[in-house]
């Protein structure tokens, strides 16, 4: 059944009249509210105090909430939020139909009539100065809400929140929308709008003159363009190339300075190059000493160690040097004067271009070095250029002439150019070289693509990928490598190696004249020597005995086995030899004693 009920009967559904979104089966179109079940024009509400009362029909009841929505959406103006460089424009639609025909849009922007027929100004933001202006675009080219923009959305946008936004970046539109929670639009119409508003931005935005608009747009441009240069990528590399270039050049100017220093000072004072080795204190050594004898009265203690500093002294006087003029000594210490200046601004270019390197390639750093990163960038010509190359490439970077002898003369191509003053190459043996360049290649290709085309700007990912290769070196060196078959986890076994050192013990039985014997009789007769022997005298015996061994020498070399009945026997003589030869010296001492007796007796 249908019927009429007033606004004030309906505030059973718990909405608030105007507000909030219907139940199944109702409708609110602005101060009506329908309410039904299925059909949205069931039942309907007319304006409070309103006079008559009738039923109708559902399609009629239908059509005419339909006009009234359609009044309603009318009423919501769509707000368009324009950019300049002197401020933030927010303008309201005023005629939503005439955006449809998006190709005849620029012909309602002909006369600022009929521009300000379809578009009217509601806030217009200015910047204070330049500064806040660089701020805000540049936000902007990163899709990023700056404070000015953040404080005119939350002051004029918010307030109109059931209205859309029309934004010319897609991006920004996103964080605005995650952010601000508002609703944002950006199409082909916004894009044609946008365009027509700038080209009648002078008589749209009133209280700015057009000389004043055109200053802050190219003071603006300006700015801009110097913060682009001041952080790009591209000019930073030019940096690091140049940096590491004059770099390489001092150090070959050092050389031939100090060498020239050396060769001319060493005519006066030969000793002092032999005595100081370093080239920086040799040179403030001759600054400081001039003529070797002010070597005496001079103080080099700043300089040298106290046992350095006497050696120098003693080696000023006894020195075979020739005598040299004021203005030699003269000439000699501007040049090492100009050695220390060199050397220092040297250590500052060094700290300096180690500070680029880790800003701009920070895992490419952590994997080879600050030096070899910086010349493997100049090689290539920028970070870009080699971020494209790959990681065989990386590995013989600098080597191109080895590289092409080597594809000429059909012999192994070498296996590692620049990357081989990096620390994890240098520390590795011989044979492992190969395999760990080519593994810090694959990691320092990726390293260098994630510093040329990554957002991030930290050093995580070198730090593990350095910590892999590091554990993987340490496998090498210790020969643990993986076996290949089977699942690959389990260690492939290998005995460690232990030296074994060998010590041989003199053989005395080589000194005598009886026929060698085996091991066995020879430790029997060892024990047989330590233990006390009770002498047998049998003087013609022992003779008989050793007359038949060495007889019997000759059959034995024929013979292998050598007879059981022999071994004692020679046995025998080694013990009477033995005991042949204590008996001597009991007799000799015997002797003695009889000698010093007869001799006290006869004093």
């Amino acid at each position: 059944m249908l019927g009429w009920k007033p606004l004030a009967c309906c505030c059973w559904s718990g909405m608030v009249p105007g507000g909030g979104q219907p139940k199944s089966g109702g409708g609110d179109f602005g101060g009506y509210r329908i309410e039904g079940h299925g059909n949205p024009a069931a039942s309907w509400c007319p304006p409070l105090g309103a006079a008559a009362w009738s039923l109708r029909s559902p399609h009629a009841l239908h059509s005419e909430a339909a006009k009234i929505l359609q009044s309603n959406r009318a009423a919501a103006k769509m707000l368009v939020l324009f950019e300049t460089a002197a401020g933030y424009a927010i303008f309201k639609v005023l005629d939503e139909a005439r955006l449809q025909e998006v190709d005849s849009l620029y012909k309602e922007f002909l006369t600022p009539e009929k521009a300000n027929k379809i578009v009217k100004l509601k806030h217009f933001e200015k910047f204070q100065d330049t500064t806040e202006a660089l701020a805000a675009a540049t936000a902007l080219t990163e899709g990023k809400i700056g404070k000015s923009l953040k404080k005119v959305l939350k002051k004029v946008v918010a307030k109109d929140a059931h209205e859309q936004l029309a934004i010319s970046d897609a991006k920004l539109g996103g964080v605005i929308k995650e952010k601000m929670d508002l609703t944002c639009v950006h199409n082909s119409t916004v894009a044609e709008l946008m365009r027509c508003i700038r080209g009648q931005m002078e008589n749209l935005i009133t209280g700015l003159p057009p000389k004043e608009i055109s200053a802050m747009s190219l003071g603006l441009a300006h700015s801009l363009s110097r913060y682009k240069l001041k952080f790009s990528p591209d000019k930073v590399d030019t940096m690091i190339v140049q940096a590491i270039s004059l770099l390489d050049d001092l150090d070959k100017e050092l050389n031939n300075y100090i060498m020239r220093c050396r060769e001319w000072y060493g005519w006066h004072f030969p000793e002092l190059g032999k005595v100081v080795t370093d080239n920086l204190i040799y040179c403030k050594a001759v600054r400081k000493i001039g003529d070797r004898t002010n070597v005496a009265g001079s103080d080099l203690s700043e300089i040298l160690p106290e046992e350095i500093e006497a050696e120098v002294k003693l080696a000023a006087e006894i020195s075979m040097g020739t005598e040299v003029s004021e203005q030699d000594i003269g000439n000699i210490r501007h040049l090492c004067d100009q050695v220390i200046d060199i050397t220092e601004y040297r250590t500052q270019l060094y700290d300096y271009l180690k500070n680029r390197m880790t800003a701009i390639a920070p895992n490419l750093t952590v994997m080879v070095g600050e030096l070899v990163g910086a010349r493997l960038i100049s090689h290539a010509g920028s970070l870009l250029n080699l971020a494209k190359h790959p990681a065989s490439t990386v590995q013989i970077l600098g080597a191109e002439k080895a590289l092409f002898r080597a594809l000429k003369t059909r012999k192994d191509t070498p296996k590692y150019g620049l990357i081989y003053h990096a620390s994890l190459v240098g520390q590795t043996s011989a044979k492992n070289k190969g395999k760990i360049s080519r593994m810090l290649a694959a990691k320092a290709a990726l390293a260098i693509r994630y510093d040329a085309l990554g957002e991030d700007t930290n050093a995580e990912m070198g730090v593990e990928n350095r910590a892999k290769l590091e554990i993987r070196l340490r496998h090498l060196e210790e020969k643990g490598i993986r076996r290949i078959s089977g699942t690959g986890k389990a260690m492939a076994k290998a005995d460690k190696y232990q030296h074994k050192s060998e010590v041989r013990i003199y053989d005395p039985s080589g000194d005598s004249t009886i026929p060698s014997t085996s091991k066995k009789r020879k430790l029997e007769e060892m024990e047989e020597a330590e233990e006390p022997v009770t002498p047998a005298v049998k003087s013609k015996k022992a003779k008989k005995q050793t007359e038949e061994a060495e007889e019997q020498t000759p059959k034995k070399k024929k013979k292998k086995k050598v007879k059981k009945e022999e071994e004692p026997e020679v046995e025998e003589v080694a013990v009477t030899k033995v005991g042949i030869s204590f008996l001597c010296l009991e007799y000799k001492k015997k002797k003695k004693k009889k000698k010093k007796i007869q001799e006290e007796e006869d004093d």
